[in-house]
């Protein structure tokens, strides 16, 4: 819901065009992966990527540039948002079935995410967008000239701050939530906190807060406040179902015994439990393409190992992020993340091979990375 009447209100366009505007032309790879990354924690990777595609085009024309050129910034930050930062409902799914704090999570995501935004997406994005040109499309390079004598568009889009405050809104309560359960004493304060920090109620409050700043203070009616909330709840049926899948294979496993045997045949590996992670979710991902399937039956496969050993949350945190990194490397012909690119970027499949999937294949190493050395430090 909150996603759908940030989308509905303009407020992802008004976000995009306010970065690309301060950060510059010239900046503008940056200001797009920026953009991406914090339009996605709220919004589905694919709904976003429709919503941002025009500003891609009105750039790449305006510039003369290839697609990728920009297009790739934005698709990083938004793949990693997606993959890594709660709560989308890969990651939520994950620290669900693993029994992850969403605070810690949450912020090893952030700090794995933003090397892995950055490598994957201004620095090969420059790269790529000069070895492969992809020109915008003949009809919509017509249809931006129509629109060019007409600016009152961006008049109507909710201020910047309104849309930064009410995205971060629900991240700063979990946050809090966390930093509290550490450092306050017991007592009323710190059960306000733990109450509204929890995701549940912290996402309710950001919700309210965007259905009254962004519907009924833009004059949004009652039966339009519906209609856009309810056309939300069309996706979360498949979440709800494959999330319960998840959480139904993880207890087949465990009460079957399977789980205990693969634990101890794992376990025998030597494998740090951070690598084991990494190379279940990778070859899920390989085999059946949904990032956010191989998240949660990855987490399935190796929760039994990790009821065998006492872990701290961090530590649950960082395998919990290796398997983000591993559902997300590799996406090829069995994704529907590499068709929806390769249409809205009217490419081949090979040019889609050696951008999108190599551009996720970065994403995934790079926050690997970035995870396993943070393993050495953290029991």
């Amino acid at each position: 819901m909150f996603g759908e009447v940030l989308r509905a209100s303009g407020g992802a366009e008004r976000l995009a065009f306010t970065l690309v505007d301060k950060f510059g032309e010239k900046r503008a790879q940056w200001a797009l992966g920026l953009t991406g990354f914090i339009v996605a924690i709220p919004v589905f990777l694919d709904v976003a990527l429709v919503i941002l595609i025009p500003i891609l085009y009105s750039l790449a024309i305006r510039t003369r540039k290839s697609l990728l050129y920009y297009g790739i910034p934005l698709l990083a930050g938004l793949a990693v948002a997606h993959s890594f930062i709660p709560p989308t409902p890969g990651p939520i799914a994950v620290a669900s079935v693993l029994g992850v704090d969403l605070g810690w999570m949450m912020l090893f995501g952030v700090i794995a995410g933003i090397p892995a935004m950055i490598v994957a997406g201004p620095i090969f994005g420059r790269y790529i967008g000069n070895k492969i040109h992809v020109d915008v499309p003949e009809h919509i390079k017509e249809e931006e000239e129509r629109k060019k004598a007409n600016n009152e568009e961006g008049k109507l889009l909710p201020s910047f701050g309104m849309i930064c405050f009410l995205i971060l809104s629900p991240l700063v309560l979990i946050l809090f939530n966390t930093t509290g359960g550490i450092l306050l004493k017991e007592g009323i304060f710190k059960e306000v906190v733990t109450f509204i920090g929890h995701p549940f109620v912290a996402l309710i409050i950001a919700t309210l807060l965007s259905m009254y700043f962004l519907g009924k203070r833009r004059g949004v009616t009652k039966n339009e406040m519906q209609s856009m909330t309810t056309k939300a709840l069309e996706p979360a049926g498949i979440v709800i179902l494959i999330t319960g899948a998840g959480g139904v294979f993880k207890e087949v496993l465990i009460e079957s015994g399977v789980g205990d045997a693969m634990g101890e045949l794992m376990a025998s590996s030597g494998f740090p439990l951070v690598l084991l992670a990494f190379l279940i979710s990778t070859f899920v991902r390989v085999a059946q393409g949904s990032a956010t399937v191989a998240m949660i039956t990855a987490a399935g496969l190796i929760s039994p190992i990790l009821d065998m050993t006492e872990l701290s949350q961090p530590m649950l945190a960082l395998i919990a992020i290796s398997i983000a990194c591993g559902a997300t490397v590799l996406s090829h012909v069995n994704d529907s993340g590499f068709w929806l690119v390769n249409r809205l970027f009217a490419m081949t499949e090979k040019d889609t091979l050696k951008s999108w999937t190599v551009m996720e294949t970065i994403i995934g190493l790079v926050g690997f990375f970035v995870v396993f050395g943070l393993s050495f430090f953290i029991s």
